[in-house]
């Protein structure tokens, strides 16, 4: 096995209730079950229990981003209670029925220790996919907007250097994940994350250009700790 160091760790991200905001971490301990403490609790809404996708999302509720989620005790985060600071500066329970209420569409919260993904437990976004991307778009990109777990710098692989990491597996400090597959987007990449406004030239130009895919998924092959600054090791 040869190995080649293809970027390093600029940022980590965790996201305590499933589409609400990013919580950054300078380190994170990564299980079979991704990000320690990531999408833990999520909001289902009502008559959709049976449905395929029963999810309150930044897709029916923009404004959802703007909530800020924080373990109490960040160092235990599948013990610790979760606390949400609302837009208005509110700081409420995960659990509390007023920030259910809130929230409207009639959800009430669950919880699932192995998280709430759409496809795999971890995501991956090189600072260079950004870039490529907001000039096709015309604009920067707040790469809050896309939700990853890490963010990566990659110079030396190109304008989508993660696209040709896919199959492989890469050494990422104390962990070792396994690139499955591209990230295929949906409307929530077109609403700010700082505003929660949207705007649809961001999904139109992942469509025209990237096959609607952007970033990649992953799923841990050797649990470790992760954090910014660690060298990200391609396995060939």
């Amino acid at each position: 096995m040869q190995m080649r160091v293809v970027g390093r760790v600029a940022a980590v991200w965790r996201y305590p209730v499933k589409s609400m905001g990013a919580e950054p971490l300078e380190a994170a301990g990564v299980s079979w079950h991704g990000v320690a403490g990531d999408r833990r609790w999520a909001f289902i809404r009502e008559g959709m229990v049976r449905s395929g996708f029963p999810w309150l999302t930044i897709r029916e509720l923009p404004e959802m981003g703007l909530y800020r989620p924080r373990f109490a005790e960040p160092d235990r985060p599948d013990g610790s209670p979760t606390l949400v600071r609302t837009p208005s500066g509110a700081e409420l329970d995960v659990v509390d029925p007023a920030l259910a209420a809130e929230l409207g569409h009639g959800a009430r919260v669950i919880k699932q220790d192995r998280g709430v993904f759409d496809t795999l437990p971890l995501s991956l976004i090189t600072t260079q996919t950004l870039a490529g991307l907001g000039a096709l778009v015309g604009a920067p990109l707040d790469v809050r907007r896309f939700r990853p777990n890490l963010l990566i710098d990659a110079p030396d692989g190109g304008p989508f250097p993660e696209d040709a990491w896919v199959g492989s597996v890469v050494r990422i400090g104390g962990a070792r994940v396994r690139v499955d597959k591209r990230d295929q987007r949906c409307v929530v990449v077109d609403v700010d994350p700082a505003s929660g406004e949207r705007d649809p030239a961001v999904l139109r130009a992942i469509a025209r250009e990237r096959e609607a895919c952007l970033g990649v998924y992953g799923s841990t092959v050797q649990p470790g700790t992760v954090q910014t600054g660690d060298e990200v090791v391609l396995e060939e």
